[in-house]
Parts: C-alpha cells; sequence; structure tokens
C-alpha cells in the first residue's frame, strides 16, 4: 500500500485564500466527550458519567445553529467528531442538517458502530470522508488499547464501507498498547485497500488531566521515533523513502499535512486563521488539542467569536529557540505541542526535541543499512 495521502487542490487553495481574508473555512464539531472505547491516551473522554456529560452537551438546535452561522460566514469543510459521535442519538439529524447547507463533511469515528441502521444511513447519504481510527491489528491488542475486543467488527465495518464505495481513511495512534501490531495494522489496511496514517506522538491531553502538562500515557520519545520509522519503512517503495530520508537528514522540511503547513514564528497551520473548533460543551476554540484561546460562540455570537480567536490566535509566537533551531525543517513542534507540553507557547517542549534527534539518527542508520554509504544523488 504505497499510497501517499494528499488534500484536494481545492482544499487547499480556499483555505489558502480564508485564511487572507480571515474566513473560517472549516469548523471541528465535537458533538460529545462520550466514547464506547476508552483509550488512556484521548485528549478529550475521561470516562465521566455519561449522564452528567449528556446534560452539559449541546442540543440539536444549537449544534445547527453554529453550523448554520459558520457556513454564512464562509465555511466550506465541516469535521464531526467526539469522542465517537454515532452516540449521540440526534447524529442524523445534525449531520443532514449540516448536508442541506451544503457542506462537505467528514466524520471522525472509531468504527465500531457503524453497522445496522447507522451503515444504511451513511450509504443512502454518504459523507465526503470516514476517517475511522484502527487501534489494533486483532482482537486482543483492541481490548488491551480499548477496553473492547472490536477489532473483527470493525474490519467488518470498514470492508462494508468500501464495498459500497465510501471513501475512507485510517487514523493509527501508536502506543505501548498496540506498538506489537504496527505490522499487523499496516497489512489490515492494505487487505482493506484503504490509505492509513499513523502518528506516535500522543498530545498531552490537557483538556481533561487537570493540566498536566507533558504527562500522557505514552510511548518515550525514543521508542516513539522508532516507532514512526517502522511505519515509514512499511509505506514507502525505495526510492521514497531514499528522499525523505535524505531530507530528513539534511534538515530539509520532509512531509506536513493541514496541521503543519507552514514554519514561522507564529501559529502556521489553519487553526484560527481559516479553522476553528467547537467543543462538545460549547466553546470555540483555535485548535482542539489546547483549551486556550476560547470563547462561547452561543454566548456572544458566532461572527463575534471567530473575530475573537482571530485576534488571539494572531498574538502566539513559538519558542524564539525553536524558530531558529537547525532542525526545524525536521521536527512538527507547533503552538499546541508547546502549550501541552509546557503550559505555554513560549517554552521549547523537550519530548519533542528528543523525539526529532532519535527519527533523525534511526532514519540515519536505516538510510545506510537499506542502501549501504550514502551517494551524492
Amino acid at each position: 500500500m504505497k499510497k501517499k495521502i494528499s488534500e484536494p487542490y481545492l482544499a487547499t487553495y480556499f483555505h489558502s485564500k480564508g485564511r487572507r481574508l480571515g474566513l473560517p473555512i472549516s469548523g471541528n464539531f465535537e458533538l460529545t466527550s462520550r466514547c464506547n472505547f476508552n483509550c488512556p491516551m484521548c485528549y478529550v473522554h475521561n470516562g465521566s458519567d455519561d449522564a452528567d456529560v449528556i446534560e452539559k452537551e449541546l442540543t440539536t438546535e444549537q449544534w445547527i445553529s453554529i453550523a448554520q452561522s459558520a457556513t454564512d460566514r464562509g465555511m466550506i469543510f465541516a469535521l464531526i467528531t467526539g469522542g465517537e459521535p454515532f452516540l449521540r442519538k440526534d447524529f442524523f439529524e445534525i449531520y443532514s442538517a449540516m448536508k442541506k447547507m451544503g457542506l462537505l463533511i467528514s466524520i471522525n469515528t472509531n468504527g465500531s458502530m457503524i453497522k445496522g441502521d447507522i451503515l444504511k444511513r451513511l450509504l443512502s447519504d454518504p459523507p465526503a470522508r470516514l476517517n475511522i481510527s484502527l487501534y489494533g491489528g486483532c482482537n486482543e491488542t483492541y481490548k488491551k488499547m480499548c477496553g473492547a475486543a472490536m477489532y473483527d467488527q470493525v474490519f467488518e465495518n470498514i470492508k462494508a464501507l468500501k464495498d459500497a464505495g465510501v471513501d475512507v481513511r485510517l487514523n493509527v495512534s501508536i502506543t505501548q498498547h498496540n506498538e506489537q501490531d504496527i505490522e499487523k495494522i499496516f497489512r489490515t489496511a492494505e487487505q482493506l485497500g484503504v490509505v492509513a496514517k499513523a502518528v506516535s506522538y500522543m498530545y498531552p491531553p490537557v483538556r481533561i488531566n487537570g493540566g498536566k502538562f507533558g504527562i500522557n500515557e505514552r510511548l518515550d520519545p525514543v521508542k516513539a521515533a522508532e516507532c514512526a520509522l517502522r511505519w515509514d519503512v512499511l509505506r514507502f517503495d525505495d526510492e521514497t523513502f531514499k528522499q525523505r530520508a535524505k531530507n530528513l537528514m539534511s534538515l530539509r522540511d520532509v512531509e506536513r499535512d493541514e496541521c503543519r503547513s507552514d514554519i514561522d514564528e507564529g501559529v502556521g497551520c489553519r487553526a484560527g486563521t481559516s479553522s476553528f473548533w467547537v467543543t462538545w460543551d460549547g466553546k470555540m476554540q483555535s485548535c482542539g488539542m489546547m483549551p486556550i484561546p476560547s470563547v462561547y460562540p452561543l454566548q456572544i455570537g458566532f461572527d463575534n467569536a471567530w473575530e475573537y480567536i482571530k485576534a488571539e490566535t494572531k498574538k502566539i509566537h513559538l519558542p524564539t529557540e525553536c524558530v531558529s533551531c537547525a532542525k526545524r525543517g525536521a521536527c512538527f513542534s507547533c503552538a499546541a505541542v508547546c502549550y501541552t507540553e509546557t503550559g505555554c507557547f513560549d517554552k521549547v517542549p523537550k519530548y519533542v526535541c528528543q523525539m526529532t534527534d532519535a527519527t533523525i539518527d534511526l532514519t540515519h542508520k536505516a538510510y545506510k543499512e537499506r542502501f549501504g554509504k550514502e551517494d551524492n544523488e
């Protein structure tokens, strides 16, 4: 499965234009923090009693109202996420209303509930894409990672979607609970014919852990780098791996997605510039990973909330050491990383420094083992 995830040109174009004009081109709608899984590294689900959570969740009408206001302001793309969004009994009421607004909708889900009536309704009116988290390559790993032995069920659900022609992408979070399954996970994605994106960096879940910065249930930085390299070895052919390795070893920019699009002293991604996030309990944030800046759009109006988020995001600056670091092109540090690792935006996230150093060293070693002595191509 030597595939590379690439964003459609129009999405890149609209976000670029939206950033210049200050428009909220994309919105992330976190419908709930509830989940039928209990993954230890999650940034939003903390095992709270469902009744307490439901009481604080936005209503159907409130979600639709925010989406309509955002659409009126220029939103084109919407991501519906959670928690597990299909736990909301009104999911399809919200989803259908947003579809009627003309939005291109993606859905983040663990995939376990996409069967029966939910599957039928998605097939009758599919989203632009379903992003399904794949947490292991067998039931045993799922049980250890998520508290539920759901691999077989998730596999069958993905297969049903693919067989029906629905666009599916897999998201893979690599931790100490499933790193032994990296190859199995990759082969599962290959078997299903689905592109998979894996990450071994887990943000500290400061939104739910009482502000314990730099702490998460995750691999140590060297092991995280090793796991990322194992995934690269699987997904890249020789020529692609060689070029990526050369870029990395020469400290040039390697690969960036919508979350890390530019390198500068401020927020270089889309968060708070052409994108926003609304939490399950109604706060607008620039990014879902960090709780600041935040404001309540239902209290002050969507337009005022968006203007506040844009203004506050512009005030964020990365550490001087990061901006001037020779390894910046090989590093994935961003505002959310700095904040969740250190508690502020202007401190260096040491975990990420260690992971970057290990990634460069391990890639260098893998290059020599795979191709022999470096050439001068």
